[in-house]
């Protein structure tokens, strides 16, 4: 692991963003949606990070899926489908994905100390589409991540989590364009 010994480089505050660290997508909680190696040895060393970072005075936030038991990408909610069957949806194309982090559910709460962080920003409350990023669902509909971490003067950021390849991505890729404006 890379060392970080200060929230600040130069004049740019340093902020971290915490992506869907949820139950849902773990194998330590039998997650609907489990990635592979997120046992519970993998949650307590994203805690021991994250508290490290923290306590070095990075200001944390968190990124939540919070998504209504009706949500459009839920194959449940499509009679005769799959889970990982792609659909189309007025003209874009949608998949299929297990019921996951359905609001208020044990398994869509975020599996760090709440307290770490200065906002958690839940995404993915519009059942009509899918919010792989942080900053916004995937129509362009934003979150309040944007206004939060210019808020807090935050000039770059750390970003990590779980579903690297949707979510994290998705919150770095937007993180870049809302930051750098690139």
């Amino acid at each position: 692991m890379a060392s970080f010994t200060s929230p600040m480089a130069g004049d740019k505050k340093i902020g971290v963003i915490v992506v869907d660290l949820q139950g849902d997508f773990t194998t330590f909680k039998n997650g609907s949606l489990a990635l592979t190696g997120t046992d519970e040895a993998f949650i307590n060393k994203v805690k021991q990070a994250t508290q490290m970072l923290s306590g070095k005075g990075y200001p944390m936030y968190g990124a939540q899926y919070w998504q209504s038991v009706e949500h459009v990408s839920f194959f449940s909610n499509h009679a005769g489908k799959k889970p990982f069957e792609m659909i189309d949806i007025d003209g874009r194309g949608q998949v299929l994905w297990p019921p996951h982090c359905v609001q208020s559910t044990e398994n869509a709460r975020v599996l760090l100390d709440n307290n770490l962080f200065l906002a958690i920003v839940k995404k993915g409350k519009d059942k009509c589409y899918d919010s792989y990023s942080g900053f916004q669902d995937d129509v362009g509909d934003k979150t309040e991540m944007t206004q939060i971490l210019k808020r807090n003067g935050i000039k770059d950021l750390i970003v990590y989590g779980i579903v690297k390849d949707f979510c994290v991505k998705a919150t770095a890729m937007d993180a870049v364009r809302t930051l750098h404006g690139v």
